[in-house]
């Protein structure tokens, strides 16, 4: 509890040295459940809703019959997180939504993405992140709201070794036994990239070049049907091999398709920068949109490779 209470300070503190960022709440809402560390239900127009907190990654819980992924295992860690949120919520009956730009958004689960903030002002995700309970999770990009403070949070938990970022968190206690640990470092790197790509991205869209679209504006998709285009995406699963060539899936309704290049092989693969450009005259095909590329120098990465840690 007391630890709990100077790391709230020193967060308060942080923000006022640097700024504090404006987590406008869009509306306060009863909270009906904790699922995880970074998972909350919330009863919103009277229909439940499920969150997903926007720049935090907690670790797994356990869950009984359920497989663990490289990626993200469940650990102890992720357990003790789970308890650790439920007893950090206990007695608080309503939370605010803050969404970044006012814009409300779902993820693949559709779960409701946003920012949690606490009666007394204070960002929930940050406090995660500060108490070393997450990593700043910009694997689809930076912060809207608090990038800054997210990086200097993460900076801070990482340098008094708090959770996640202590060696001994998630260590097996027996000998011989392999320890269940996430490579942060090898993550943190991947998802820098693919934020860096994406924050080009947008200050080329900001700059209005013409012809750039983003591979999930259908809208502006089709208006384009017939051009010249650049397009910005990333792939939804692995490349297929088709004929003469390479087919890569950027949504359901969008495919481009490319000439065997051995550099694209790692393209929609975890620990390579994912996102890339490509260009060419966007045509309506069978399956929907299609621009297909006579040339491999005709898409191109979005952004840096992470480095290799």
């Amino acid at each position: 509890m007391v630890l709990g209470r100077m790391l709230a300070f020193t967060s308060i503190l942080l923000c006022l040295a640097l700024g504090a960022p404006e987590f406008k709440v869009s509306e306060w809402v009863p909270l009906e459940r904790v699922v995880d560390g970074d998972t909350l239900h919330v009863r919103r127009a009277g229909k439940l809703a499920k969150l997903r907190l926007l720049c935090v990654d907690t670790e797994e819980r356990f869950h009984p019959g359920q497989l663990s992924s490289s990626e993200k295992p469940q650990t102890v860690f992720g357990e003790e997180t789970a308890l650790w949120a439920e007893s950090f919520f206990a007695g608080r009956t309503r939370v605010g939504l803050c969404f970044p730009a006012g814009r409300e958004s779902h993820d693949a689960f559709g779960r409701l993405l946003c920012h949690v903030v606490l009666p007394d002002g204070r960002d929930y995700e940050l406090e995660l992140v500060r108490s070393g309970r997450s990593p700043y999770f910009n694997k689809y990009g930076n912060s809207e709201i608090a990038h800054p403070e997210f990086v200097a949070a993460q900076a801070a938990a990482r340098r008094e070794q708090l959770g996640i970022w202590n060696p001994r968190t998630n260590a097996a206690r027996t000998a011989g036994v392999p320890s269940t640990k996430r490579d942060y470092a090898r993550l943190c790197s991947w998802w820098g990239a693919r934020a860096e790509a994406l924050a080009d991205f947008q200050r080329r869209r900001a700059a209005r070049e013409p012809g750039l679209v983003d591979a999930r504006d259908a809208e502006a998709l089709e208006r384009l049907v017939g051009r010249e285009v650049e397009i910005f995406g990333e792939p939804e699963g692995e490349l297929r091999e088709v004929r003469g060539g390479l087919e890569i899936e950027l949504s359901k309704r969008l495919h481009v398709r490319v000439p065997r290049d051995p550099q694209l092989a790692d393209l929609g693969r975890e620990y390579h920068q994912n996102y890339f450009y490509a260009r060419g005259r966007l045509e309506r095909g069978k399956r929907g949109l299609e621009l297909r590329l006579e040339r491999p120098d005709q898409i191109r990465r979005a952004g840096p490779e992470p480095a290799q840690r």
